[in-house]
């Protein structure tokens, strides 16, 4: 059967299949942390149709979000890296399905399987590239089009026009207060790019939703686009659930 995760895709049939046996398919759910800062990474994991922010804590401000990580990438690349401790807080923010894997196991497996090794690495860099990006975006760019950039982002990871963002997900997002996103959602609305009511969001207008994004969208695009990717439709072997 196909494999949704794209980063687990793009391994080379031999590669994947000694994964398989260490992975785990679990539901993940709105508002579960996977990992908070300095503790230790327990599991890694693959998210199939979920999303998961990365939120650092800067004292006395609310949470900032620095990244999103859904179907194209993992969480946990610290251990590939040579640290166990996590330095951001991972919350689920869309419930879906993902597959997880014991840091132990994920660590074996990746020293090991070069391709694995391969596939992180770039990944690693996409990351780079979305932090450093965010950065300059929260820094310079009018909220309206940031806003925009995130729906846009997390339209890819979801592969859907339609998902839950809470005023408060979308303030972390953004860096600003509650009435900031709602002026930001009402303008978009009122655009007829978006439908905004009690954190439901739907996504009207794609093309227009593009146009009214800054360029930083764009560039993240451009950077997953140009990375080699795996066959997502190739047939696998299915992956039993744990006992």
């Amino acid at each position: 059967m196909p494999i949704a995760n794209s980063l687990l895709a793009a391994l080379p049939d031999r590669d994947y299949r000694r994964l398989r046996a260490r992975l785990e398919p679990v539901t993940l759910t709105f508002g579960e942390v996977l990992y908070r800062p300095g503790e230790p990474i327990q599991h890694v994991y693959f998210p199939t149709n979920a999303l998961v922010s990365l939120l650092t804590p800067v004292e006395g401000h609310m949470a900032l979000e620095i990244g999103l990580v859904g179907r194209e990438g993992m969480l946990g690349i610290p251990l590939a890296l040579g640290t166990s401790n996590s330095p951001v807080r991972a919350l689920v923010q869309g419930s879906g399905a993902a597959l997880r894997m014991n840091s132990a196991h994920f660590l074996a497996g990746f020293r090991r399987s070069v391709p694995l090794q391969k596939e992180i690495h770039r990944y690693i860099h996409e990351r780079m590239v979305q932090i450093t990006q965010t950065a300059a975006c929260n820094r310079f760019h009018l909220v309206e089009a940031r806003l925009a950039r995130w729906l846009l982002m997390t339209r890819d990871r979801v592969q859907s026009d339609q998902f839950r963002l809470t005023q408060e997900l979308l303030s972390c997002m953004l860096g600003v207060l509650r009435v900031a996103v709602t002026k930001a959602a009402g303008a978009l609305q009122q655009r007829k790019l978006i439908s905004y009511r009690r954190g439901e969001i739907q996504i009207l207008d794609g093309q227009g939703l593009e146009e009214a994004a800054c360029q930083c969208y764009q560039v993240l695009k451009n950077t997953h686009d140009r990375a080699p990717d795996g066959d997502s439709n190739r047939e696998r072997a299915p992956i039993a659930a744990a006992a």
